[in-house]
């Protein structure tokens, strides 16, 4: 008995079993901007950033870290220079007094201007 065929089906296209290459885009030149685009650019388009935050940022930031069985570790920074770090449970809980601390006398949180005059 011979194999059975299946029966042949028609396609307006040849298959091929071979990679075909990608079409590929002529080199664009890699210095200023492309043909057509004004030299001077519309103002409307330098517009500031839509996501203005209330006006506050960090200045101090307080970094412990204390994994299970370890020996916790810390470091205090702020922008005006104050930077201490601690090793070891005790000294580690006094630089978070510090830290504490540190905000009511921080130059940055609490300027000095204007509190004589006022």
């Amino acid at each position: 008995m011979s194999p059975r065929r299946s029966p042949r089906l028609e396609c307006s296209t040849e298959a091929t079993n071979r990679p075909q290459d990608a079409v590929q885009d002529p080199p664009r030149s890699a210095v200023g901007a492309p043909k057509g685009v004004a030299r001077q650019g519309v103002l409307s388009a330098l517009r500031s950033d839509p996501q203005q935050g209330d006006g506050r940022y960090p200045v101090a930031w307080l970094h412990v870290c204390a994994p299970k069985g370890a020996v916790p570790t810390a470091t205090s920074r702020c922008a005006c220079g104050h930077d201490r770090s601690a090793v070891g449970r005790r000294k580690v809980l006094m630089l978070i007094d510090a830290h504490t601390a540190h905000r009511d006398v921080c130059p940055l949180r609490n300027p000095q201007e204007g509190r004589t005059a006022a």
